[in-house]
């Protein structure tokens, strides 16, 4: 009943503040003493006891001091995939652990954020649904931290449905094709095979399945120490690692991924573009990958 209590006054809170405000991408939990290992434990028992669903976890740049935990829940994964303009990149959500002078800042993807640049005008069709979402996510996490402080820059509400970094830069609905198969499923079976392979020195660290929708989600771990996370990450910002990993997406037999230009600068929205040119070859070197690995 608590839980309920709670819960219900997040979505009162969440949607009055909500209205043409600033959001952030991503939401500070708190901090630990605690190791690694005690800390992502805890944060997988809480989800998991909450209903949530973890798609699995890794630790981007191979560094032991960042972890991500990927996750879902049954009624956002139903839900977003009724958008069939890559809907079912929503339904994933990271927690970040990022360790530095032996405390570890806990973090995760703010929903309102990331389902109204992905899911456009149809963010308001499944309002209910998704403020329910995020605030039970918080209610959850309040066992783990009592901070939930946005950071890494704003954009305004309702500015997200239609976002871009700069002019002449790609939307959301500028995905990029890695290929295209002769069905969904030798697709899944080819994509799945590479990663078993780490072909492109990547990794896998989830997949989510639509089978009878024909839409499968995969999150690549980019490992490559030349021109993977461990050398875009450091130059961008690790505190934002509940951005990684990146996502192949499957919709009958087309793969496609978010622009670089438009997924990294979505998730880093205060960097400036000085500091994007920094990894200039990044986006470019994404897109090379996981071509690689739908082949």
């Amino acid at each position: 009943m608590r839980k309920l209590i709670l819960s219900s006054i997040a979505i009162l809170i969440i949607a009055f503040n909500l209205f043409s405000q600033d959001i952030a991408p991503y939401i500070k939990v708190g901090e630990s003493n605690e190791n690694m290992e005690q800390v992502s434990d805890k944060i997988i028992n809480a989800l998991q006891n909450d209903s949530f669903t973890i798609l699995g976890s890794y630790n981007p740049s191979n560094k032991s001091s960042l972890k991500v935990i990927a996750f879902t829940r049954t009624d956002l994964k139903n839900t977003v995939i009724k958008v069939t303009d890559r809907g079912a990149l929503g339904a994933i959500f990271k927690v970040g652990l990022v360790q530095t002078n032996g405390k570890i800042t806990i973090s995760y993807t703010n929903p309102d954020y990331i389902l109204r640049a992905y899911l456009g005008d149809n963010y308001n069709t499944f309002k209910n649904v998704f403020q329910k979402f995020s605030a039970d996510i918080k209610t959850t996490l309040s066992s783990i931290g009592n901070e939930f402080l946005p950071f890494s820059g704003t954009i305004k509400a309702d500015k997200l449905k239609g976002y871009h970094y700069k002019i002449m830069m790609p939307y959301f609905t500028d995905p990029v094709t890695l290929n295209e198969f002769s069905s969904f499923e030798e697709g899944v079976k080819v994509i799945e095979n590479n990663l078993k392979a780490k072909k492109g020195k990547t990794v896998q660290v989830y997949k989510l399945i639509y089978s009878s929708e024909k839409v499968a989600v995969f999150g690549v771990g980019l490992q490559s120490n030349e021109d993977g996370e461990s050398y875009f990450l450091p130059k961008i910002g690790e505190a934002h690692v509940a951005a990684l990993p990146y996502e192949i997406i499957l919709q009958g037999n087309k793969a496609t991924m978010l622009h670089g230009k438009y997924r990294l600068a979505l998730h880093w929205p205060e960097l400036t573009m000085g500091t994007f040119m920094k990894i200039m070859s990044t986006p470019g070197d994404i897109e090379d990958t996981l071509e690689l690995l739908c082949k």
